[in-house]
């Protein structure tokens, strides 16, 4: 299938929906296979959050007092990230070379699949290692996707749809929390097996998906320059280098910094949260003498206001990058992220409020996201994209998995306080904003070839 090309212009929209009427019906299948994807997974990914209270109380027996569960589950967070970056900085690689729509296949059945097997665990051990795994594949499903979606949205409207696309993520908690709601009365197990089925869905609407003409330009000059053996240009041997090193050469290494600077402050302000926020809201309806399926219900309906605001703030990222700035735009969202953030954990010591502050603080913590998948593929050229991604994006991950397990610890000097835990990370938030306070701007630049 040949793939319409994107004009390339900078005409400012003279209504504001004209753009829409402009994105071609391959980009909006692209758009559909990343975004089903990217719900999927953040779906599968954060189902372990709903219920890991429940499952280690189960599996730990006895030994499931509070300070335990921070210990064990910190370890399973944190195995679950790790994997989440390796499968990130693999993958990445695999697709710069093999392609990126045959990459996303497999990352989907992978998270699949080991979704569903940590519902069968029967000890933390074995918890930890099909978390691990399915991670591996959750963490390759977007890396590959947000390349390809950039690639093959070349023209002015990329921000914009890859924005939308972003709210993938927070559709993804959506219905999370509505399977928690559904399946957490009939246990646990149930939780992670509907996980399963939904993947296959995206195997459908791959067929006949094309690769985007920047990443199969960049396969043919790949052929020509090995075909031309001894003769081979100075740029073309450049071109021939290991993909991994190239990120680390004169051109490029600064935007590698930056880059993996932003990941890395996003990262760390939201997993910790993504982990405990259910739990924290747990042990709070516990003072509050609500237990059981009413708190179950309260704690799904909470997170799932979150999810609204994070919809929101994906969905606004890419409108307001084109009007102020990439930069301007992504320290707007760690403001947000901090004031609101820092309010809710350190400021609040009753239910009552988390209603109407979790959609703002999901508006922020989740929007800025939008900034991985606008920001830094506008960084680095198409045969380097996925691999710098899955760097900045995978070192993070890396870094970021030690988050819930520092905050777990933190848990005990904090007197069971997990608020003031996650509180402390939220405030690596910070470190974003210096990324782009030395970041360069690339709102009106064209997409690097």
């Amino acid at each position: 299938m040949k793939q319409p090309s994107a004009a390339e212009t900078t005409t400012v929209d003279a209504r504001p929906l004209d753009w829409v009427r402009e994105i071609t019906p391959y980009q909006w299948r692209i758009f559909a296979v990343v975004w089903l994807g990217w719900i999927l997974d953040s779906s599968d990914f954060g189902l372990f959050s709903f219920v890991l209270r429940p499952a280690l109380s189960e599996l730990l027996g006895s030994h499931a007092n509070l300070a335990e569960l921070g210990r064990i589950g910190g370890l399973l967070s944190m195995v679950g990230l790790l994997g989440w970056a390796i499968g990130g900085f693999v993958f990445g690689i695999v697709a710069d070379y093999a392609g990126r729509l045959r990459t996303l296949a497999i990352s989907i059945l992978i998270f699949s699949v080991f979704t569903g097997l940590q519902g069968l665990a029967q000890t933390p051990l074995q918890l930890g290692v099909f978390r691990f795994l399915a991670g591996v594949g959750a963490g390759a499903e977007i890396i590959v996707g947000i390349p390809l979606l950039a690639e093959a949205l070349s023209g002015p409207h990329r921000a914009k749809v890859t924005g939308i696309m972003m709210t993938g993520g927070a559709f993804g908690s959506l219905l999370g929390a509505s399977m928690y709601g559904l399946l957490a009365p009939l246990g646990w197990r149930y939780v992670f097996a509907a996980g399963i089925a939904p993947a296959l869905l995206l195997f459908l609407l791959r067929r006949g998906v094309a690769e985007p003409e920047s990443f199969a330009a960049v396969q043919a000059r790949r052929s020509r320059a090995r075909l031309a053996g001894g003769s081979v240009s100075d740029a073309d041997r450049e071109f021939l280098r290991f993909v991994p090193m190239q990120l680390f050469g004169r051109k490029l290494i600064f935007n590698t910094i930056t880059g993996l600077m932003f990941c890395l402050g996003t990262l760390l302000s939201i997993w910790t949260s993504l982990i405990w926020l259910p739990t924290i809201q747990s042990l709070m309806l516990e003072k509050e003498a609500i237990y059981g399926a009413e708190s179950i219900a309260i704690v799904s309906h909470n997170m799932q206001l979150w999810s609204i605001g994070g919809i929101l703030g994906y969905a606004t990222f890419g409108f307001i990058a084109d009007r102020i700035g990439r930069r301007a735009t992504i320290a707007l969202y760690n403001l947000g992220t901090l004031t609101v953030g820092l309010y809710l954990y350190f400021g609040v010591d009753h239910h009552a409020l988390y209603p109407y502050l979790l959609p703002l603080f999901g508006y922020f913590v989740w929007g800025v996201f939008s900034g991985h998948a606008i920001y830094v593929p506008e960084l680095f050229p198409t045969h380097v994209r996925a691999t710098a991604l899955s760097f900045c994006n995978g070192t993070g991950r890396i870094i970021t998995s030690f988050g819930p397990l520092v905050a777990g610890l933190l848990v005990a000097p904090f007197g069971g306080n997990f608020s003031k835990a996650a509180g402390v990370m939220t405030c690596f938030a910070l470190l974003s904003l210096l990324a782009v306070t030395i970041g360069r701007e690339t709102r009106d630049d064209a997409l690097p070839q």
